[in-house]
């Protein structure tokens, strides 16, 4: 039997921010944030289930954002980017598109293992599970959050992060460029230095398990999943990615001050970073 997420990066999608962060309206109301004040953010969603056998049933929930207003189709294919399949991104294109993955998937889970499937004798509850959250949209940088979850046999689940940031001023996904000069093996090496600064909750007989003390690599990369606020540069790291799966998912800080000298200057001006 095999785990699988739903991907999004994907790593598709279960829960989590690092830090606080501006919450923005969902469900088709205009956002408070007034330099986007016709923003505007709805959703659309399929939850169903079906019986494979007596023993399993398989479940399938999903959620994508919509964006009326967003009108810029190269933006919008780096949105839904692990949607590839979708050319249609009204809310009604987009729950047809969510049905007919719901139905893909339940033909697959069918075809895919009906040569042993009624042989499982105890319960089973598969599923894939993905959404796309709106964590934040201020200064004109949408952050949204992809979270992927799955499980079809095996001894746990498997889950996954994919954090994006738009710049909806220029139309674009934010690269790490944009952010800072700073080379990515120094950025790199104050990963490592932080590693500590926000512990996952690991917990073991003996206490809390420091993020430093699970790790399977000898270098964290600066990977392109990370988000911002005031105080921050995050990089989210999914299980797996640089540490055992116990120690769940990781994030690690690096402060404006440790990039000081190397940020992007419109950066700096829009984020009003001292």
């Amino acid at each position: 039997m095999k785990n699988t997420i739903a991907v999004i990066a994907l790593s598709s999608f279960l829960a989590v921010t690092a830090c606080k962060k501006n919450e923005t309206a969902a469900s088709g109301e205009k956002t408070e944030n007034k330099a986007t004040e016709e923003f505007v953010v709805d959703s659309v969603k399929v939850n169903d289930s079906t019986k494979i056998t007596d023993s399993l049933k398989v479940s399938f929930t999903s959620k994508l954002l919509v964006f009326p207003t967003l009108k810029d189709k190269k933006l919008l294919d780096s949105i839904y980017f692990h949607n590839v399949n979708i050319k249609d991104f009204s809310k009604a294109g987009l729950q047809a598109y969510l049905d007919n993955e719901k139905n893909n998937y339940f033909n697959s889970v069918k075809n895919d293992n009906k040569d042993w499937a009624s042989d499982v004798t105890y319960a089973q509850n598969w599923y894939s599970s993905s959404h796309m959250n709106l964590i934040s949209n201020s200064n004109d940088y949408m952050h949204i959050q992809y979270l992927g979850s799955g499980y079809e046999g095996g001894a746990h689940d498997n889950y996954g992060f994919s954090e994006r940031v738009f710049d909806l001023k220029n139309n674009k996904k934010l690269e790490l460029k944009d952010i800072t000069s700073m080379p990515k093996n120094k950025i790199e090496a104050i990963l490592m230095k932080n590693i500590d600064k926000m512990n996952s909750g690991t917990m073991d007989g003996d206490g809390e398990v420091k993020n430093s003390e699970m790790l399977l690599v000898d270098k964290i990369p600066a990977s392109d999943n990370f988000y911002f606020d005031d105080k921050n540069l995050y990089f989210h790291y999914s299980p797996y990615e640089i540490a055992a799966f116990a120690a769940g998912d990781i994030t690690i800080p690096v402060s404006w001050e440790d990039l000081k000298g190397t940020l992007n200057t419109e950066f700096k001006e829009r984020m009003k970073i001292k």
